[in-house]
């Protein structure tokens, strides 16, 4: 991922055991410099196409297909407002079938728990809606049929449950190709440090050093 080359560094005191002395340094990447979308963007359709991840797709699958180059995975992954790829990101089938092996063991294709389905009355009006979560015996009086009722229930297992929590990761938005190049160019403004006591040059900053021992 290119991202990291995009962060500014740092300079702090080194406490390898084959330093020099106490005035050695370390440089490292800032990874505690960091940005998100502004909430209010987020509803700006100018700027973003709703996207779907398809199976087996990765960021940088998603970055070639819509920027020509995988390098930009990092825009597809900071626009979506994902920060952990392996919780946010969809899995492939057999990742998620091993996945929830792994989390539920033989209960795999246990109920979860019971939701309703659909149920119209004999004029095609809607009665109950499915997706309602209730008890594994709930009753309703049936359309059309006086003194009876039915129940209209259906399992949902540990496996589909998760199936659907990964599904729902499938649905991002993304950058429209024509805004890239200016909200790269943003990033890196956003990226530079301005001038203070740390400061070293607009992609560095050194931390105090507090092995120096004054006299």
């Amino acid at each position: 991922m290119s991202y990291f080359r995009e962060l500014p560094n740092l300079r702090y005191p080194s406490f390898l055991r084959e330093k020099g002395s106490s005035l050695d340094y370390v440089e490292a990447k800032n990874l505690f410099r960091r940005t998100k979308l502004r909430d209010d963007l987020q509803n700006n359709f100018t700027l973003f196409d709703k996207y779907e991840i398809i199976e087996g797709m990765r960021p940088d699958n998603v970055a070639l297909e819509l920027y020509e180059s995988d390098q930009f995975d990092w825009v597809v992954l900071l626009v979506a407002g994902i920060t952990n790829v392996r919780n946010e990101w969809p899995l492939s089938s057999r990742d998620l079938y091993h996945y929830a092996h792994d989390k539920y063991g033989d209960s795999l294709n246990s109920n979860m728990f019971f939701e309703t389905t659909e149920v119209k009355d004999t004029s095609g009006r809607l009665i109950l809606p499915k997706g309602k979560v209730v008890d594994q015996d709930f009753t309703i009086p049936k359309p059309g049929t006086p003194n009876a009722t039915i129940n209209p229930v259906v399992g949902i297992s540990n496996y589909e449950y998760e199936t659907r929590l990964n599904d729902e990761k499938r649905n991002i938005f993304v950058l429209r190709l024509e805004y890239l190049q200016e909200f790269v160019n943003d990033f890196r403004e956003l990226m530079t440090y301005k001038e203070s006591s740390e400061f070293v040059n607009k992609n560095m900053i050194q931390t105090e050093n507090t092995n120096i021992t004054l006299p």
